[in-house]
């Protein structure tokens, strides 16, 4: 058992188990009864996906100084108890069950993603 950090509407890998969106919205042009069917989601978790505010901030990120201010703002909004509580969850869940966390972002460096692997291991998650 174990959790994969993933690309929101890659193809799912063999096992890959229930897969959580971790965004704060939904794909545009995706009816709901799509989501899952079209590899993007089987539950949508937008708790875990860093503040519109912040998300405005990463597309701005050019230089890496400015991603780094990006890493530390979303490490401290997963500080929050709510934040805090699932990702134990998840952990938890990972020693039981296979299952995998995405985002839409194409370049996962430059993607709330790396920052939700850390967080994951570091609250006990099995990775992948």
């Amino acid at each position: 058992m174990a959790l994969r950090v993933v690309r929101l509407g890659s193809p799912r890998a063999p096992g890959e188990g229930l897969r959580l969106g971790t965004v704060r919205r939904p794909p545009r042009g995706v009816p709901s009864g799509r989501l899952a069917a079209d590899d993007w989601y089987d539950v949508w978790l937008p708790a875990l996906a860093p503040s519109p505010a912040l998300v405005k901030q990463a597309q701005a990120a050019a230089a890496d100084r400015d991603w780094v201010a990006f890493r530390r703002r979303y490490r401290a909004e997963m500080r929050a108890p709510a934040a805090r509580h699932l990702l134990t969850l998840l952990a938890a869940l990972s020693r039981r069950m296979d299952l995998a966390v995405g985002c839409y972002c194409e370049d996962e460096s430059r993607c709330h993603r790396a920052v939700l692997r850390d967080l994951l291991r570091e609250a006990g998650a099995e990775l992948r």
